[in-house]
């Protein structure tokens, strides 16, 4: 950012009486880099340079801070309904482009009240117009048994994820999940059945993500895959061991199992190091999902 258009748009948000962040989206975790005076009556801590879902979810919660992540990835406007210390509010969600810029590299975040977002009808009107094309977009975008990411999706946002780690030469951290005699499953409960226990081993997962800016997708029938952005290999896999733990703690019978009596899963962690790494994003993913045992 240009030093007198810094300068300007602290000016600018400084004078907005409704709290508003900007936050970095081409750079890892999204930091927030900057925040005007009002944001203080939403949350007293220095948020300036902590990463932006770390943020939403510390004022909002884990859901919607899942759901603020989604929409970043995806580089969609949106205004969700929040609750902050007994008061409601919009959060809008916008990308700022800079005219040379294919993609957005900033996000507008605000707080919006009831008076401060025109009318009430127009307002409610708003949110409907961005509630349904959201609802749009997760038709296409969403896994329709889990409600998890499908294999496009996910690999969207693994490419997105990958050229930020490129440049930054960062690393990206994959970790594949199985379900362990899954046609067995299938064949002793029927679809309906085995469609629930895909359902809530997806939302097991989900839970078990560390930070809103993991992701979790159902790219094929038995398997899930998580995206994370840890580089430490050891740590990778010991959250992958809890996830796996989680998974049969739910207790779903499986009488034909050969290892369990419950649903289980077995793992795979690949940890890439974007900057040496010689194959491009797509096909490093492709790859991985081949090897990965049926």
């Amino acid at each position: 950012m240009k030093a007198l258009s810094r300068k300007i748009l602290e000016q600018v948000i400084a004078a907005t009486s409704e709290p508003v962040l900007v936050v970095r989206i081409d750079q890892p975790d999204w930091p927030v880099v900057l925040s005007n005076p009002a944001f203080t009556t939403i949350s007293t801590d220095d948020v300036l340079n902590k990463a932006f879902a770390d943020v939403v979810e510390a004022i909002a919660g884990r859901e919607l801070a899942l759901e603020v992540s989604e929409t970043v990835r995806s580089q969609d406007e949106a205004s969700l309904p929040i609750e902050s210390n007994g008061r409601e509010f919009l959060l809008g969600l916008k990308p700022l482009r800079l005219t040379e810029d294919a993609e957005a590299r900033f996000y507008a975040v605000y707080w919006r009240s009831g008076t401060g977002a025109g009318t009430a009808e127009g307002a409610e009107m708003h949110h409907a117009l961005l509630k349904a094309k959201r609802r749009i977009r997760d038709l296409s975008r969403d896994d329709a048994v889990t409600g998890l990411l499908n294999a496009r999706a996910f690999a969207d946002v693994f490419e997105h994820d990958w050229a930020v780690a490129e440049r930054e030469k960062g690393k990206l951290s994959l970790v594949t999940f199985t379900l362990n005699d899954f046609e067995s499953y299938l064949a002793v409960f029927g679809r309906h059945a085995t469609d629930s226990c895909l359902r809530r081993v997806g939302q097991a997962i989900r839970r078990c993500l560390r930070r809103a800016s993991d992701v979790v997708a159902r790219p094929d029938g038995h398997r899930f895959i998580v995206l994370s952005h840890a580089s430490d290999e050891d740590g990778v896999r010991e959250f992958a061991s809890k996830i796996s733990i989680a998974v049969r703690e739910l207790g779903l019978h499986h009488p034909r199992s050969d290892s369990s009596k419950f649903v289980t899963v077995t793992y795979d962690v690949s940890v890439a190091d974007i900057g040496s790494e010689k194959r491009d994003a797509r096909n490093f993913l492709e790859e991985l999902l081949a090897i990965v045992p049926e």
